[in-house]
């Protein structure tokens, strides 16, 4: 039977007809389908493009993902830089204010060595029987106050000069023709500070 239908299907071919089996039925053709078989081919170059896009995609994403992590990443690098840098700054100012502030308290210690230095000359200076020692007594002033000094001790307090409440006590009033109003007329107690740090104001009297 199907060596008779191919001899049917030959001859309609032949003749130029559509071919028809026994049923007398044609070939049915695919719904949405054209004779060429283009849906075929439609469907096919769909199905091979969808897992490239699906694949690019992907890329794209991991992508993303990676320049995000890494703009994270410099973001903390660069905050983690910045914070030590400020640590270092920090540790340098504190070690820099330790070591000019260090011999504060043997500084401190040696004030009244030098006042005492100080009254010996202001009351030796009025006998002459002292004039010899006096010499001394200036000489070792003078040398411990070039020691001083090299470490950052400055003296404060001197006659004639401007009242200055953030260095100077007042204690009194004096009267000093020669002297403008509200300057230091007498200074009782000399004042001194390291660096900028004051150790002890000065005593003065004020000029009226």
């Amino acid at each position: 039977m199907r060596r008779h239908t191919m001899q049917s299907y030959m001859r309609s071919a032949q003749a130029g007809e559509e071919f028809q089996d026994e049923a007398g039925e044609g070939r049915p053709e695919q719904e949405g389908m054209s004779p060429d078989n283009n849906g075929w081919d439609n469907a096919l170059r769909d199905e091979a493009l969808m897992p490239e896009d699906a694949g690019a995609a992907a890329d794209q994403a991991q992508a993303d993902a990676e320049a995000r992590l890494k703009a994270e990443v410099e973001e903390l690098r660069l905050r983690a830089a910045a914070e030590m840098e400020n640590f270092k700054k920090r540790l340098t100012r504190e070690h820099q204010e330790q070591m000019r502030y260090a011999a504060e308290n043997v500084l401190s210690d040696l004030l009244p060595t030098l006042d005492n230095l100080d009254l010996a000359l202001q009351y030796g200076s009025k006998h002459e029987a002292c004039k010899d020692m006096l010499q001394g007594v200036a000489m070792t002033r003078k040398l411990l106050r070039e020691a001083v000094t090299k470490h950052g001790l400055t003296p404060l307090g001197e006659e004639g000069e401007e009242f200055n409440p953030e260095v100077h006590e007042a204690v009194g009033f004096d009267a000093r023709p020669d002297f403008a109003s509200g300057a230091v007329a007498r200074v009782l107690q000399r004042g001194y500070k390291l660096g900028d740090r004051l150790l002890r104001p000065a005593k003065v009297m004020i000029n009226q």
